[in-house]
């Protein structure tokens, strides 16, 4: 019994000091989505380093693949498999721009924000094909928008 007791305290003083587990967010990778075709959904996600982003292939054919020249330096590229759902936890702050390899000239893209955007100017200035131009510039204007509203 003793020994139980003592256990189940070690148990519960180990997991108080543990580090708490990243949260989990979801991507939706859709053939239509709330603003046309071939979208992430959401196309702009915040979270905090360490934090994980699950890439869901709701509808099959697409993938998720981070972009040269829109990571954070240190950073590791990411890339999955296509029509398949995918985890890719985000340790290092920064813009993490990513696209579905065989649609983001489509407009395919998105953004995910790991803490402060430190990296943004550079990302900004990546040049990219197609609608995939046109729907970052519209994600790194809403980006702007968010951050000046809350200073």
């Amino acid at each position: 019994m003793l020994r139980s007791i003592f256990a189940a305290g070690a148990f519960v003083l180990a997991s108080s000091v543990l580090p708490a587990a990243g949260v989990e967010y979801q991507v939706k990778m859709l053939n239509h989505g709330s603003d046309g075709m071939m979208q992430f959904s959401p196309q702009l996600l915040k979270i905090a380093p360490g934090d994980s982003v699950r890439f869901v292939a709701v509808d099959k054919g697409h993938n998720a693949q981070s972009i040269d020249g829109m990571l954070p330096a240190g950073a590791q590229a990411f890339s999955g498999p296509s029509g398949q759902d995918f985890a890719v936890t985000l340790t290092v702050p920064g813009v993490y721009g990513y696209r579905c390899t065989p649609h983001g000239s489509l407009g395919m893209v998105g953004l995910i924000v790991v803490g402060s955007p430190a990296n943004e100017s550079t990302a900004k200035s990546a040049s990219m094909p197609g609608m995939a131009a046109h729907v970052f510039a519209r994600l790194f204007q809403s980006l702007d928008s968010t951050l000046a509203a809350a200073k």
